[in-house]
C-alpha cells in the first residue's frame, strides 16, 4: 500500500492574491526574510492606473534586492492625498494589479498619509522612491539609515504618469 501525499496547486489568481498581506503575516515574513539573509526593498505608493512609468520603476526598485514589498494607500489615504475625484480603482483592485507584477513580492495597505508607520514594520534594508525626491527628504529615510540601510531614488520615465494618463483621457 503506497502512501501518496497530494498537493493542492494554487491557481494563478490564488498565488496572486497570496501577495497582498497584512501586519500579521508580514511579522512572520520578516522572520522568513532575516533566516534566509534576503534583502528587503520597500517603496510605496496610490498606483492609481498602472503604467509603463510604474513598471519600470517597480522592476527596477526589484533589482536592488530580494524581496520587493510595496505599500499601498488605501482609497481614503489617496482621497486624502489626491482629491475626491480619486482613486479611479479601489484598493483591492490597484491590490491586485500591482500583486499580479511578477517582481513584486508582498503589498500591504495603508492608511495614513505617508508609509512611515509602516517602514517602522517593514524595516527594509533598501528603501525607493522616484528621482523627483532627494533621498533625505523621502518619509522614512531616518529608519532606514538609522539600521544602515540605503535610500535610493529611481529615476522617472518621462512622458509617464498618472495624472497625464487621466489628462489624456479626458482631453
Amino acid at each position: 500500500m503506497s502512501t501518496e501525499i497530494v498537493y493542492a496547486k494554487k491557481t494563478a489568481l490564488e498565488t496572486i492574491e497570496s501577495k497582498m498581506i497584512d501586519l500579521t503575516q508580514l511579522k512572520f515574513l520578516k522572520a522568513y526574510w532575516k533566516f534566509r539573509g534576503q534583502k528587503v526593498v520597500f517603496s510605496n505608493g496610490c498606483f492609481d492606473l498602472l503604467h509603463r512609468g510604474h513598471v519600470e520603476y517597480l522592476s527596477k526598485a526589484a533589482d536592488l534586492g530580494d524581496v520587493l514589498v510595496i505599500g499601498l494607500n488605501t482609497d481614503a489615504s489617496v482621497k486624502r492625498l489626491k482629491g475626491p475625484s480619486r482613486p479611479l480603482q479601489d484598493e483591492q483592485t490597484r491590490a491586485l494589479i500591482l500583486s499580479a507584477l511578477q517582481f513584486v513580492d508582498y503589498v500591504l495597505l495603508f492608511d495614513e498619509e505617508t508609509p512611515y508607520e509602516l517602514i517602522k514594520q517593514v524595516e527594509p534594508d533598501v528603501l525607493v522612491k522616484g528621482n523627483d525626491y532627494k533621498a533625505e527628504d523621502i518619509v522614512g529615510y531616518d529608519i532606514v539609515t538609522a539600521k544602515g540601510g540605503k535610500v535610493i531614488t529611481i529615476e522617472l520615465v518621462q512622458g509617464h504618469s498618472t495624472t497625464g494618463l487621466i489628462s489624456k483621457m479626458n482631453s
